[in-house]
């Protein structure tokens, strides 16, 4: 199988290279040749260098403008699609909203217009989006068959998919991968685990917004599972089975760590610092993966605490 990928070098992205690259040399060598496609060809090379991922070919592209992107795809049997700019963590000025649109949207109309001029289409596109799609709500839970929100996030969620959809009309299946927080070792983890280690963690606000979360490693193998698995398509809720609010998240960190919780960030000072993004973090919603389950995909990490005793194990 001929799979080619984009956003590769991020948090999700190399741990799904590093899945697919294993199961290449499970097989002796055989099996999926990996085309990365990278705005830093250079750093993607050294990232992924031939001795250790053999199977790996990295292709220099920008990802606002055709270029050779239709070369690059056709032929494959599979497009994955993950680029996209981080979301928290920064202040969501006007030109960082920008970035964040066009990081996802742009990005995507652009791939799914190299994939209309290929003469030998992917059979499938798994194409990022986002729990941020359903809006955000104390009291509601949404699987796959709920309608979207009205605020930012949703509104480019439905323009991201909408760029995606494209494809179906060309004969590609489509998945519309709806992740959720994604934590392992690294990402949102390694920014809250020095706070924690000194004793520093506490609720986020409230702490009883919704935190609908996804181990790394179920990720990967969700995304592994859609990719070879015909009979999903559309909406996939990328969430664990066991959704926490923010304080029940904060209190099973801190027992895993063996550290106290009592310092809580208040809601104020994040609108502050953050302003409008500050919603990543006050605002929730109850995601569940009702479509993962319908197929029969196990999750190895389905509750909170065995997903975070892993991580720290």
């Amino acid at each position: 199988m001929k799979i080619v990928l984009t956003g590769a070098t991020g948090f999700v992205g190399t741990k799904l290279v590093e899945r697919l690259q294993a199961n290449c040399l499970q097989n002796g060598g055989q099996g999926d040749r990996i085309i990365i496609l990278a705005r830093n060809a250079i750093k993607a090379s050294k990232l992924f260098a031939k001795a250790d991922f053999p199977n790996v070919e990295v292709v220099g592209y920008d990802p606002f403008k055709l270029g050779n992107l239709a070369e690059a795809i056709s032929g494959s049997d599979a497009v994955i699609n993950l680029a996209g700019e981080p979301l928290a963590g920064v202040r969501w000025t006007d030109t960082r909203k920008k970035q964040i649109k066009d990081s996802r949207i742009l990005t995507t109309k652009v791939l799914v217009e190299a994939i209309a001029q290929t003469k030998e289409k992917p059979q499938v596109l798994i194409s990022g989006s986002a729990i941020g799609y359903y809006g955000t709500s104390l009291d509601k839970s949404f699987d796959e068959y709920s309608s979207a929100g009205n605020d930012f996030l949703s509104d480019i969620c439905k323009e991201w998919e909408a760029a995606a959809a494209v494809v179906t009309g060309l004969g590609v299946r489509l998945v519309k991968l709806r992740t959720g927080i994604v934590l392992g070792m690294g990402g949102a983890i390694a920014k809250m685990l020095p706070i924690f280690q000194v004793g520093g963690g506490g609720k986020i606000g409230s702490g009883k917004q919704w935190f609908s979360w996804i181990h790394r490693d179920d990720l990967v193998d969700l995304i592994i599972y859609a990719l070879n698995n015909d009979q999903v398509s559309g909406a996939l809720n990328a969430t664990a089975p066991q959704p926490v609010t923010n304080d029940q998240f904060t209190k099973s960190f801190a027992k895993t760590l063996n550290r106290p919780a009592f310092l809580p960030v208040p809601a104020a000072a994040l609108v502050l610092i953050f302003g409008e993004g500050a919603t990543v973090l006050l605002d929730g919603q109850k995601v569940l993966p009702k479509k993962a389950e319908m197929n029969k995909f196990i999750f190895k990490y389905p509750d909170i605490d065995s997903a975070l005793t892993q991580i720290f194990a």
